[in-house]
């Protein structure tokens, strides 16, 4: 009988909170986290807001010496991290060996690349910090929660960007059904709101240019959407073995069931036609989940408000479930955060569970101008209550890459 995965601990980051409690509570009200930023002058860019993390307190969780050197990317895995392991309360350096660590980032440290780039062109290349390299790689996140808590087992990053955070939790519930871990530390981060960052995505026209309604920008499935709006956070998962968690007397929040990866193997950008790549990436979690298509009663939609993404998921959702597509309730939990891109797979299977374990399904914000082509139950504007058994949480990345999560509730 293959080993059961469940979910002892969640952590977040967001632009509507700073811990779990605070997001998803924001989330559940349909709270805007969408303004104009606050963390450096936009003014010259073109998009001037965001869904900025806002008086994050990193005193409790790092010392003033350990976070000057390392990216607010590695501050909101940190952040999340910790709050997860407290939640779930396993002591992760009595298991070292037995524990690991996959929390990755799509971009890396976005923030300290942009500042010490400038200090090499205008005060020279000995004026470049020691810590430059350590503070920029992907797999910063991972490596120092692993340190902080003294987890031994498999350790590393993933980066498929806006689907890391998803593969990085289906990754982790292999690794334990496999054998080679009983407890993970899984999920994303991203701090990518940075003068680059705004500026690079903008010139791909990816981006909502609403600056005259910052909070109404990020519109998914909505006839109006003209483009995403970039957010930043983290959303980390405490996975482990169910008779490790058991025999530790652990408190279960809900249970990893399917996992499915693939590749639309079509453009950089663009997701593939009728979102076919997704459509195999559900199947195949599904299937792994040993479920009916039927049995989904939510998903959490990767919908980033862009006009490609949110009718080809459409399609995907189609294509794969048929009518069933017509009954089930969707949201994007976007609308409210911005797109967290390598964070958003994590923060949002935090947010699928939390959505069955609490019987309420959170809104899709500013949708108010239905779109034809998307014409599915988006949950719109307003949280709903359900008594919900199973949920998928979707997530594309350029690069063509799908990942989707099944979820359970916890019933055991």
């Amino acid at each position: 009988m293959a080993t059961r995965v469940v979910v002892t601990g969640i952590g977040m980051v967001t632009a509507v909170g700073n811990d779990t409690a605070s997001s998803w509570a924001a989330i559940c009200a349909g709270t805007p986290g969408i303004r104009r930023i606050e963390n450096f002058d936009p003014a010259g860019l073109d998009v001037t807001f965001a869904g900025e993390v806002r008086g994050l307190d990193m005193a409790r969780y790092m010392d003033r010496k350990e976070q000057r050197r390392n990216d607010k990317v590695v501050h909101f895995a940190v952040a999340a991290a910790q709050q997860a392991v407290a939640q779930s309360g396993l002591d992760v350096r009595a298991n070292g060996p037995d524990v690991g660590v996959i929390v990755s980032s799509g971009v890396g440290g976005l923030d300290t690349e942009h500042e010490q780039f400038r200090t090499l062109f205008e005060k020279g290349p000995e004026r470049v910090s020691p810590f430059f390299i350590n503070m920029d790689i992907a797999d910063g996140p991972a490596g120092v929660i692993s340190i902080m808590t003294g987890a031994g087992g498999p350790n590393y990053a993933i980066v498929s960007a806006c689907a890391t955070g998803a593969h990085s939790i289906g990754e982790s519930f292999e690794i334990i059904r496999r054998g080679d871990a009983k407890a993970m530390i899984a999920g994303g981060t991203e701090h990518a709101i940075t003068p680059m960052g705004m500026a690079a995505f903008d010139q791909m026209h990816a981006l909502s240019t609403r600056n005259d309604s910052p909070e109404t920008a990020s519109r998914p499935f909505d006839a109006t959407r003209d483009g995403f709006v970039m957010g930043e956070g983290a959303g980390v998962l405490i996975l482990e073995d169910l008779e490790f968690a058991q025999a530790r007397g652990a408190t279960i929040l809900g249970e990893i069931i399917g996992y499915g990866a693939t590749a639309d193997a079509y453009h950089i950008t663009e997701p593939a036609p009728a979102g076919e790549g997704l459509q195999r990436a559900i199947r195949r979690a599904i299937a792994k989940a040993g479920i009916a298509p039927t049995d989904i009663g939510y998903i959490n939609a990767h919908g980033t408000a862009t006009p490609y993404n949110d009718k080809f998921e459409t399609e995907a959702i189609k294509g794969y479930f048929g009518e069933h597509a017509y009954k089930m309730p969707i949201s994007s939990t976007k609308s409210m955060i911005g797109h967290t891109l390598g964070a958003a797979g994590g923060i949002e299977a935090a947010v699928t569970l939390l959505a069955l374990r609490d019987g309420i399904l959170p809104p899709t914000i500013n949708l108010h101008t239905p779109d034809p082509e998307c014409d599915l139950d988006y949950i719109p504007n307003t949280a709903r209550q359900a008594n919900v058994r199973y949920a998928i949480s979707n997530n594309m990345g350029f690069g063509g890459h799908n990942a989707c999560l099944v979820v359970k509730k916890w019933e055991d």
